[in-house]
């Protein structure tokens, strides 16, 4: 039987109430412009790295500008960020796809177990990767040392989406396939990759931005990127126009990135009409190669969670009791927690508006100020940290390192963490609910309080847990921005770490770790729910 459509809110009023659904109907709309407004507010702050960065070129005159980018530093830098972003997306697109298909459509023994192992590395920093390669082979160095720790530390960001797209996919189409006379490679190759399509240029858009805002990584291995020229330039100049013009090339290449995503992506439709039969996966049979394809996800497991745990294992042994100075610790980590939940709600609290008119109040407008608070999240932490310096320096200099600045920043960069979370939630909360209870004499900001605000707290929370993991493991901007005293647990690693003293930075990598993987956990179950697993 065919389902009834939905009707207004009206039509299921009772007959005697009419009134009261118009009423819901009219506090709806006072209340659109106000939530509107906030929203829009918001997405002009979050422009204000991107307009900073255009008002410093206008500002330093073309010439100046000429001068600071075409030069051969810059032709380096961009040289050596383009071999990075080449080398790195491709073997992670294939390292990806590969494990997604042994854990997600094969009988490879123990196949939920090494999904997990496979999400895992994202537990550990970046620079926490880099950290326990570097102290375990000195020598590594160099382009393709940089390349091998990127894969390690951000390929299950690839992982993820492909393997919960690889759930998703509806069998008869292969069954179709295979029926017409195609062995299984080329089912693969014709059926389910395409398939992939939009999984694939998404995880490699978000592998992409984040090799052009990592610090921490390069710094260890000695591999100059415009992130670690800037940091460099800012530290020796204190924000002079080099860093500025820096910036405004990096942010060229990820916007650049942006583009060809959008590009590669195309138009192409990827969704079905009709349910089809609700069917499992039918699993391959590995047969003789269980145990070489077996070897795979081993091999994986022992570079990205074996080497870390043992070089983090091995400081700590070395440097015994000693190196847990619990005063220092416990400093670190109290001021960790609380940067993390303080920033974690400022970012939720700034998403709500944008999350409630996307789903609420559709249309161009709403599209516009979406894709403003995007395009920050796709600027580094750098980028945005050396914005607010230049702004407060000049213009706001009692706001300086104080801890409105860094929760402010903190808010800019993980705004999109959160503003996806609130979406799902308020998608789920029926609008009539909020109509009920503006038509029982409620005001329309206690209606949304007692109605869609609170069925989205299960999304504002894991919104929160995705920001404060973001904010745990934030390096640069908070060495820019923080106020003096600060000392986080990536502070004190990376300033212990820069000391070459490596057993005395172990217990605060261990400790981020520790924070990081129930986070790790959360998304990896969140991830196969929404796949219907």
């Amino acid at each position: 039987m065919a389902a009834e459509p939905m009707r207004p809110a009206a039509e299921l009023a009772p007959p005697g109430a009419p009134w009261q659904a118009a009423t819901g109907l009219r506090a709806r709309r006072r209340v659109v412009p106000w939530i509107t407004m906030a929203a829009a507010l918001v997405s002009l702050l979050t422009l204000l790295p991107l307009a900073f960065i255009v008002w410093v070129a206008v500002q330093t005159g073309w010439e100046t500008v000429q001068a600071l980018v075409f030069r051969p530093r810059v032709g380096e830098l961009l040289v050596n960020t383009m071999l990075l972003v080449v080398l790195t997306v491709p073997i992670s697109i294939a390292l990806s796809v590969a494990l997604a298909w042994l854990t997600e459509r094969s009988d490879l023994p123990g196949a939920r177990f090494w999904a997990w192992l496979s999400v895992a590395p994202l537990a550990i920093p970046a620079f926490v990767h880099s950290y326990a390669w570097i102290t375990l082979l000195p020598s590594m160095h160099g382009l393709w040392a940089g390349v091998l720790v990127s894969v390690i530390a951000y390929f299950p960001f690839l992982y993820l989406p492909v393997a919960a797209a690889l759930r998703r996919l509806d069998p008869a189409l292969e069954d179709a396939a295979a029926a017409l006379g195609l062995g299984p490679w080329r089912v693969f190759w014709r059926v389910v990759l395409p398939q992939l399509r939009l999984a694939i240029c998404g995880g490699s858009l978000l592998i992409g931005l984040h090799l052009l805002a990592e610090y921490g990584l390069y710094v260890f291995i000695r591999f100059d990127t415009f992130t670690t020229a800037i940091v460099d330039q800012f530290q020796s100049t204190f924000n002079g126009p080099a860093a500025n013009m820096l910036a405004g090339v990096l942010v060229s290449c990820c916007l650049v990135l942006l583009a060809l995503e959008i590009l590669v992506r195309g138009e192409e439709r990827y969704a079905r009409v009709g349910s089809g039969a609700a069917r499992h996966q039918q699993r391959m049979r590995l047969g003789r190669a269980a145990l070489p394809c077996l070897l795979l996800p081993l091999v994986v497991a022992l570079l990205t969670l074996g080497v870390p745990s043992l070089t983090i294992g091995r400081w700590l042994v070395a440097g015994g009791a000693e190196v847990w100075r619990l005063d220092e610790i416990s400093l670190a980590l109290g001021q960790t927690l609380f940067l993390a939940v303080a920033g974690a709600l400022l970012a939720t609290v700034a998403a709500m508006p944008m999350a409630w008119i996307s789903i609420r109040a559709p249309g161009p407008l709403q599209r516009l100020l979406e894709g403003c608070n995007y395009i920050v999240g796709s600027l580094p932490g750098v980028v945005v940290a050396l914005a607010l310096v230049t702004i407060t320096v000049r213009a706001l200099h009692p706001l300086y390192q104080t801890l409105f600045t860094i929760l402010f920043a903190y808010a800019l960069m993980f705004l999109p963490r959160a503003l996806v979370s609130l979406r799902a939630s308020i998608a789920q909360a029926p609008i009539e609910l909020e109509r009920a209870a503006a038509s029982l004499g409620r005001g329309p900001l206690k209606a949304l309080w007692s109605t869609t605000i609170r069925l989205s707290a299960p999304g504002a929370a894991a919104g929160m847990a995705l920001v404060a993991l973001g904010i745990t493991n934030e390096l640069t901007a908070t060495q820019m921005l923080a106020p003096n005293g600060t000392r986080t647990l990536a502070m004190a690693f990376w300033s212990y770490s820069g000391e070459i003293d490596y057993a005395s930075a172990a217990p605060y990598a261990l400790i981020m770790v520790a924070l990081s993987l129930p986070l790790t956990w959360l998304l990896y179950v969140q991830s196969k729910r929404m796949a219907g697993r």
